[in-house]
């Protein structure tokens, strides 16, 4: 059994970890903390986990395996120091250890990175794309929630050259993407019957998608990020856009079957990317750790466009994580991950 923490369990991304882990069969939650809860038991404070009676503490306790944190971005890798220090597998949920350019993360984090001396250690925590990384690392830093649906919708398409790089992705997230704080942005009456845009200046998530799309299409990817709100708690739904370049158009008579073998043959070995024969909803997703993906040309025969679908507390947080813990533990990669999704 693997003794695992989780650094901040009371957050949206903890209690899912937890909800997870506390059916994994080869996990023994040990130790969790959360800032607001020190003292009471989980199942006090989180009632869906009624058969977990597992203290909440200030600091991880006892000897662990492996641990995960779930706090706010640059509290993460502050709580994460010591644990990396002393060789301790672990995950970071938040965004500390994403971003290669320490100048980058430092501008739009807006704050000194507490442990930039471990930023070369971290893997980029996406399976489909650094399995074999991840498998060999002790630092994952698990990819933001927008960033996982919109590499992996446009990862195929780059890699065949088969767009250009001036992409535009318009995404749409339930509010559990904004975390468990009060703000008076995700107050039901503020978010009910509504949705907003919002990140038009820059979000944060940008640099991250830009990072990685650009590693994979070997040259710079511009690209536009339009995030909004919607009215439900999970899932997120991205449509992406990009030009077909002026060769794949011509050597190609049926464009949406090539470009569907296309995602087809990328994604053929991977069990939580699925392409769909139609457009993915989001309750397809909910609760399961899947990326829904279906791709397609727009009427004129001139742009790529692909919806891709994820639950972001699974796929897009938690249920990636216990991914990543499964590859580096060289455990079955979908083990304690494989539930169906909620439908209706």
């Amino acid at each position: 059994m693997i003794n695992v923490g989780i650094i901040n369990v009371t957050g949206y991304a903890g209690m899912e970890l937890a909800r997870i882990l506390s059916r994994h069969p080869e996990v023994n939650l040990s130790s969790v903390t959360g800032r607001s809860a020190i003292g009471k038991k989980i199942n006090e404070v989180l009632p869906h986990l009624y058969d977990s009676d597992i203290t909440i503490e200030q600091s991880i306790s006892g000897s662990v395996d492996f641990v995960f944190s779930a706090l706010p971005n640059v509290f993460s890798a502050e709580a994460l120091k010591d644990v990396i220090a002393a060789g301790i597998k672990s995950i970071d949920i938040a965004a500390d250890f994403r971003l290669n350019d320490l100048a980058i993360y430092e501008k739009w984090y807006e704050s000194k990175h507490p442990c930039p001396e471990f930023l070369k250690e971290s893997v980029y925590g996406l399976p489909e794309l650094y399995r074999s990384e991840i498998a060999q690392s002790k630092l994952i830093a698990n990819p933001g929630c927008y960033p996982t649906a919109s590499i992996l919708g446009l990862a195929p398409a780059l890699n065949s050259q088969i767009i250009t790089n001036d992409i535009l992705i318009d995404a749409k997230s339930g509010v559990s993407g904004a975390g468990r704080g009060m703000s008076l942005k995700t107050h039901f009456n503020e978010v009910d019957e509504s949705v907003s845009a919002y990140g038009l200046d820059g979000h944060r998530h940008m640099p991250e998608i830009e990072q990685e799309l650009t590693l994979i299409a070997t040259n710079k990817v511009n690209v536009t990020f339009v995030p909004h709100l919607i009215p439900m708690n999970r899932g997120i739904l991205a449509t992406i856009y990009a030009p077909l370049t002026d060769e794949f158009k011509e050597n190609n008579d049926d464009l949406v079957a090539s470009i569907r073998t296309i995602y087809k043959d990328y994604y053929k070995d991977e069990t939580f990317v699925n392409i769909q024969n139609s457009p993915p909803s989001t309750k397809h997703t909910l609760g399961s750790n899947n990326c829904h993906i279906f791709p397609t040309v727009d009427y004129n025969k001139e742009k790529l466009i692909v919806i891709s679908c994820i639950d972001n507390l699974v796929k897009g947080a938690a249920g990636q994580a216990v991914q990543n813990m499964n590859i580096m533990c060289d455990l079955p990669e979908s083990m304690g991950i494989n539930q169906l999704a909620l439908y209706p």
